[in-house]
């Protein structure tokens, strides 16, 4: 069996990190617009170090050879960056990075303890399933709509936007509705941006599909308790696959751990086929 608390410590270390990164760029723009100064943060963009930017430029980088308004070159090399990830591991960083995926997973700590059991199944299931798709109309939207204007048209209503320029005054009030939405949701539900909305998930998302190293399960040494369907933040019921081709895996790897199975290497990361 796995070691109570073996690695447990890791992932959510990752993530602060990463938040605590991404805050510290924020509070030093803020500051700096204040008159005040937070050394290397200060001269830090929050546009710079999000590798969506650089999709939301790749029509105008190939079309125009330029980057649409408030991109930085930094953001075409997070991106890629990303994909040799993604191709490896899937959307380890949906599950590891993403700043505004643990802001979400730390205010549903908070539904957990109001809601128990209920929380994060109380959406129908068929329902669940046709909203899950929303996100990929939510890309084509960006793109399209940013191919058009060259410019960052999702920023208007991006919860992510909002939660981290709240030291300046560019946010919209759509994007605080937007954030405010989120929040309560998550209150609810694990990672409803995530699941139902967010166009980057839905980009990395399809790298499921191909990724090297895979999340499998043993059928062979599996007791069927189902505890890796009840670890999953996505709801995915891992225990009716063999491999986790789901286009909403965020590689959070809950499922391998002791929480999602005790049986040791009957879920877990894995190159090649399942034998």
């Amino acid at each position: 069996m796995n070691k109570p608390g073996k690695g447990r410590w890791i992932r959510p270390t990752v993530q602060i990190t990463f938040l605590m990164i991404v805050l510290l760029t924020a509070v030093g723009k803020g500051l700096k617009e204040a008159g005040f100064s937070l050394p290397f943060f200060e001269e830090a963009s929050l546009h710079a170090i999000c590798p969506f930017g650089g999709v939301e430029t790749l029509y105008s980088l190939f079309a125009d050879g330029r980057l649409i308004q408030k991109i930085h070159s930094a953001s075409v090399i997070l991106m890629l960056a990303v994909l040799v990830i993604s191709l490896l591991f899937g959307p380890a960083f949906c599950g590891w990075i993403c700043p505004f995926g643990t802001f979400q997973e730390y205010i549903g700590k908070i539904g957990k303890r109001l809601l128990g059991k209920r929380y994060n199944n109380l959406v129908p299931g068929k329902l669940d399933s046709i909203l899950r798709y929303l996100r990929y109309g939510v890309l084509a939207l960006v793109l399209y709509n940013t191919a058009v204007t060259a410019k960052l048209v999702f920023q208007n209503a991006d919860p992510y936007y909002a939660l981290f320029n709240m030291f300046s005054n560019e946010v919209a009030v759509t994007a605080y509705i937007a954030l405010a939405v989120i929040a309560a949701l998550s209150l609810v539900a694990e990672r409803p941006f995530c699941k139902y909305a967010c166009p980057y998930g839905a980009v990395l998302g399809l790298f499921n599909l191909v990724r090297i190293f895979k999340i499998k399960r043993n059928a062979a040494t599996c007791t069927g308790c189902k505890s890796c369907d009840r670890s999953c933040p996505m709801n995915i019921e891992v225990s009716k696959r063999t491999t986790v081709y789901n286009h909403q895996c965020i590689s959070c790897l809950q499922c391998t751990s002791e929480n999602g199975c005790v049986r040791e290497n009957t879920v877990a990361l894995q190159a090649g086929r399942q034998k």
